[in-house]
């Protein structure tokens, strides 16, 4: 790695999420600046982002999460302004930040995923109510597309939907109605197309919503190895290779790059359901992608540095495989 690079940093951003951006921003640009003597810092207010104009910059590194971090549209500023980035491609970006459209992928490539519908509440709520009965209660709502949690609710009773759909709404007009898949919370982080240990998440309310993330300090991460049985920490060595191969299948899947998050859970049959792939997860102090690299023995210096040395130059994003172009891998 040279200290000649210039580097900027991009946090903060437009959405809801701002907040967590602005402190995995702080902590990536401290990381990098160990061996990096060039670091810029810009957060980021608007979707234009002309501050980019006044610098000569030779890596972008993205630390904004959910919309204009997440799906594509840093990606797309970027990429007019022929500066490399870290992380996924337009494409794979708007595929994995949109919870639908990367379910459907899921299941063309045979992933595991829990059943849903769509909705909105444009919808009758009658009607919402007639699809969800067949799906298994209970069921948990979100916005299709959005991320840190926001606007989840658990669905116990046919009779919770309407105030859990207007929950929802308030973080998008599309919502997914899921089955809320009863068991361990795993999440895989993907590092260079390689999984990284498995950690588990635990939570006081058994829902890792934005208060159980950020607030909380009774939410645990338990760092699971493989073993003979399945314990509170550790999982069988099937189970465990199968957790690894469905994070680097879902991540591959679609399109994705560099690194990412994937989120998923295991039932009391170990059979293994994949939530969602993130692009652009957290590097905060309680973030999973750096417990999940300090369990491989990668410093967070380190994590940072390998992300901005596979950064995506323009030219060659869209060499980055397309979702659409991928069956059963």
């Amino acid at each position: 790695m040279s200290d000649e690079r210039y580097i900027v940093v991009l946090m903060g951003g437009i959405s809801p999420e701002r907040e967590i951006s602005l402190q995995s921003g702080k902590a990536i640009a401290s990381a990098l600046s160990i061996d990096n003597k060039n670091i810029i810092k810009i957060i980021v207010n608007d979707d234009m982002v002309n501050e980019l104009d006044n610098y000569k910059i030779d890596v972008a590194f993205i630390a904004l999460h959910g919309h204009f971090g997440e799906d594509g549209g840093i990606q797309g500023v970027l990429e007019s302004k022929g500066i490399p980035y870290t992380g996924s491609g337009i494409t794979a970006s708007k595929l994995a930040m949109n919870k639908v459209e990367s379910k459907e992928v899921f299941r063309r490539n045979n992933i595991p995923t829990p059943d849903y519908f769509a909705t909105s509440t444009m919808q009758n709520v009658s009607e919402i109510t007639s699809s969800a009965k067949n799906l298994k209660l209970p069921l948990i709502t979100k916005p299709v597309s959005n991320g840190s949690s926001f606007g989840i609710s658990i669905i116990k009773e046919y009779d919770e939907i309407k105030n859990a759909i207007e929950h929802t709404s308030r973080y998008g007009g599309k919502i997914l109605v899921e089955e809320c898949i009863e068991g361990r919370e795993l999440a895989v982080s993907v590092l260079n197309e390689k999984a990284l240990p498995v950690i588990e998440i635990k939570t006081a309310t058994g829902i890792y919503d934005y208060d159980a993330k950020y607030k909380s300090d009774k939410t645990q991460y338990n760092v699971l190895t493989p073993g003979d049985d399945s314990s509170e920490t550790t999982l069988s060595h099937d189970v465990y290779e199968r957790v690894l191969e469905l994070a680097v299948r879902s991540h591959t899947s679609l399109g994705c790059r560099s690194f990412s998050r994937v989120d998923m859970i295991l039932n009391k049959d170990d059979e293994i359901y994949v939530l969602e792939v993130n692009t652009i997860p957290g590097f905060t102090e309680r973030s999973l992608l750096p417990k999940a690299a300090a369990a491989a023995n990668i410093s967070f210096s380190e994590l940072c540095n390998t992300i901005v040395d596979a950064a995506i130059v323009p030219d060659q994003a869209d060499q980055a495989p397309r979702a659409g172009n991928i069956a059963n891998i």
